[in-house]
């Protein structure tokens, strides 16, 4: 797949902000973002739309994020709310060059959607990841997740691999069922 660039010399068209709308400002996480990044990604993580992303969005995977990661994990605010946040984390392989920036959790409030709050936090981590001498920046996200795809597309992801998610519901395995049925005499 061949990835989009934009030439060094083409001018960033701007994009006016709605008169009503204040201004957005892209910060380094703070702790007091905590519970609204938290609240966000739950509003924005729903089982119905994105069932494997709603299945690994807890409190514990944004303080883990935080306290280990804390440069890398930003917010979008405008005015005093948390209106996106981007959250990444750097790797490097034992004995290898290559260290890697991975983009884990990228959200934007629908009400700022399409505003460039999502492109700012992407170059801003972009910008960090370089800092800290990654080499290459990493994202993924469900293949059925169009509009996040072409949103990755659009500004320069690409080489997309495909794996496959699988799931085994427990509730019905013989063990869960043998478990259930334990604890339900035990009860009584």
């Amino acid at each position: 797949m061949k990835s989009s660039t934009v030439s060094p010399s083409a001018k960033p068209r701007r994009r006016r902000r709605r008169a009503d709308s204040p201004a957005i400002e892209i910060r380094q996480m703070r702790l007091e973002d905590l519970p609204a990044v938290y609240a966000l990604g739950q509003k924005l993580f729903t089982a119905e739309k994105l069932p494997t992303l709603y299945r690994s969005w807890d409190e514990d995977e944004v303080m883990k994020l935080f306290s280990t990661e804390q440069e890398t994990c930003l917010v979008a605010v405008a005015g005093e709310k948390v209106v996106g946040f981007a959250l990444g984390s750097l790797m490097q392989k034992r004995g290898s060059a290559w260290r890697y920036g991975w983009l884990e959790w990228l959200g934007v409030d629908p009400e700022w959607s399409r505003r460039g709050v999502a492109t700012r936090l992407i170059r801003q981590l972009t910008s960090l990841f370089i800092e800290r001498d990654a080499r290459i920046m990493l994202v993924d996200t469900d293949e059925a997740n169009e509009p996040a795809l072409a949103f990755f597309r659009k500004i320069g992801f690409g080489q997309e691999l495909r794996h496959v998610y699988l799931s085994q519901n427990l509730d019905t395995h013989p063990e869960a069922i043998q478990r259930r049925e334990r604890l339900w005499t035990e009860e009584e």
